[in-house]
């Protein structure tokens, strides 16, 4: 299940990330035990590693600067991205209702997935 937070500032990580799993164990009824995540230091600050060990979340990083190392990510990234350019290019709608276009490109990859 894609989770879409439209967030410009990464200070907000982290409430995020507890409405994201909040959201996802509910929906999904399952415990969410790993994290594959880059080395951001959103993602190292101590913060998030008290939450991760308070709820026994093992996070697993990729080296910085090398995205190639979450190639299912990235792929999803690109899937997106082509997506919204596709949508944005073919219609007569602003550049400003990017995250819109996001959101519901991501809902499509999602619909998609559930149909396999």
């Amino acid at each position: 299940m894609l989770g879409i937070y439209h967030e410009a500032h990464k200070g907000k990580i982290l409430e995020l990330f507890v409405e994201w799993k909040k959201n996802m164990e509910k929906n999904t009824g399952r415990k969410i035990n790993v994290l594959h995540l880059n080395n951001g230091g959103e993602y190292t600050s101590d913060p998030f590693l008290q939450l991760c060990h308070d709820d026994d979340i093992e996070r697993n990083f990729t080296v910085r600067e090398i995205p190639q190392q979450n190639r299912v990510a990235e792929i999803m990234n690109l899937t997106l991205l082509e997506k919204i350019c596709c949508m944005l290019s073919n219609t007569s709608i602003s550049k400003s209702f990017w995250a819109e276009a996001l959101a519901y490109a991501c809902h499509l990859v999602t619909d998609c997935l559930h149909l396999q």
